[in-house]
């Protein structure tokens, strides 16, 4: 399916990019988890995409919500949000959902909430309250009130089509998305054919940002050289690793990639053109 053509920019905000443990991880005291460098400091995985819709209004979309999202949205002044994306619902991509409830106040409305059947099911059962119909009696609001939308295919969020990329997960299919010219592909040890062709489809990829756990192959995550072999293959202008374990330091990793391949860190903000 052809995405249509925008005349907006997509401005990518990473709140996260570690592995599901952090980094640094509780008792470890090796040279990355004791790193001076902000760049290895990791808290979960997520990351905020921001554009303006056709009325030049500019949207802010959240894709996952994990345990550090209060600390994460303070830091990135993530002051606003339009709508939430599940990529899926192990505990480091949830566990920050009661936090919403704020953007709730600060929206003065329900938050759409786009995820799979699947997870829709798991964030109702681990947090029922928050798709409950909200009774307000003052300007706040003391629980998430939250619309869930289920993603059966490609969906369109204001204005802008966004299309689901079934991944492999060790026993899970989750979701990557690509969205015009930028794609995310976290947490997944292998990309099916027909997931890559949806990658490959509609132009190249301006930017990639791909799971890339550590240096020695993983059962649920890619090793830094399956993913270099998925960034050769779908050939972006640019890929950037994410979900990053302790095992080496940001600056060592950077050292040893090709320029156009650069590792993701907290705080880091850029953008991917429209066309």
């Amino acid at each position: 399916m052809r995405t249509p053509p925008t005349s907006s920019p997509l401005t990518i905000t990473v709140l996260g990019s570690g592995t599901s443990a952090g980094v640094p991880m509780i008792g470890c005291h090796c040279p990355v988890c004791s790193s001076p460098d902000p760049r290895d400091r990791r808290s979960r995985c997520s990351l905020v995409i921001s554009y303006d819709d056709p009325t030049s209004t500019r949207r802010d979309i959240l894709i996952d919500t994990t345990p550090e999202l209060r600390l994460q949205a303070c830091a990135n002044r993530i002051d606003r949000l339009d709508a939430v994306v599940y990529t899926h619902a192990h505990a480091d991509h949830i566990f920050g959902l009661d936090d919403l409830r704020r953007y709730n106040t600060l929206m003065h409305a329900s938050l759409p909430l786009y995820a799979s059947p699947e997870t829709i099911h798991t964030l109702q059962q681990s947090f029922p309250y928050a798709f409950q119909p909200a009774i307000r009696t003052t300007d706040a609001l003391y629980r998430p009130e939250l619309t869930p939308i289920p993603i059966t295919g490609p969906f369109n969020l204001f204005s802008q089509l966004w299309q689901p990329i079934p991944l492999i997960h060790g026993r899970f299919t989750v979701l990557g998305f690509r969205i015009n010219r930028f794609a995310y592909c976290t947490d997944c040890n292998e990309i099916p054919d027909a997931s890559m062709e949806m990658l490959l489809a509609d132009g190249p990829l301006d930017t990639l940002i791909i799971d890339a756990l550590r240096p020695k192959p993983h059962p649920t995550h890619l090793s830094f050289d399956k993913a270099l072999e998925k960034i050769a293959r779908i050939n972006p202008r640019r890929a950037y690793f994410t979900h990053l374990s302790h095992d080496l330091l940001h600056a060592d990793i950077e050292k040893s990639l090709p320029q156009n391949i650069r590792v993701l860190y907290d705080g880091l903000q850029f953008t991917v053109p429209a066309e």
